[in-house]
């Protein structure tokens, strides 16, 4: 159980630093450094699909964007094309493969760069802003109940394996025969 001095410390610091700050560097900075890692993490996975589209062909990743997910999001690139990547930088994990199908699909460079820079400046906005105050909601949490804490993770998996089921069976029943249910 933490005490009152450890509270009022923590208090202090973070009165002191403001809460959308790492250890005292001002948001701006760390919006700037969360804005350069998304964008050369997204710009390699670009350019990564590139090289496979290049003459990669029989290797895993080759065989990875030819899988039925994959296949549906390049679809949905074909459609929507740049928005497609700028939206996908609210998501997790779709972001890696819409980058990459965007390299795949060889969507046009300057095209690809507007939608990748408004697409990393939501990024960085949203994990420098919400991303800091559930870390710090974290941290807090722990110091004051751990157990609750614990609680709280365990919730969020749980209402993560339920969503990813109930996913699955949904696919399962769209991919299944219409004679077989």
């Amino acid at each position: 159980m933490p005490t009152l001095t450890t509270l009022a410390a923590a208090a202090d610091d973070a009165e002191r630093h403001g809460v959308f700050t790492l250890e005292g560097f001002p948001f701006w900075a760390v919006y700037a450094v969360a804005f350069c890692i998304v964008a050369a993490r997204a710009q390699a996975t670009y350019l990564l699909g590139r090289g496979v589209a290049r003459g990669m062909g029989g290797t895993r990743v080759a065989d990875l964007l030819a899988g039925p997910r994959a296949v549906a999001v390049v679809e949905r690139i074909h459609r929507w094309g740049p928005p497609a990547v700028t939206v996908s930088f609210l998501t997790v994990g779709v972001q890696t493969v819409v980058n990459l199908a965007a390299g795949y699909l060889r969507m046009p460079f300057g095209r690809y760069c507007v939608a990748l820079f408004f697409g990393c400046l939501v990024w960085a906005a949203v994990w420098t802003t919400i991303g800091t105050a559930a870390v710090y909601a974290a941290i807090w949490l722990f110091l004051l109940h751990p157990a609750a804490l614990a609680g709280a993770v365990a919730l969020a998996a749980g209402l993560v394996w339920w969503w990813l089921h109930r996913r699955r069976a949904r696919m399962r029943a769209q991919d299944a025969p219409a004679g077989a249910a």
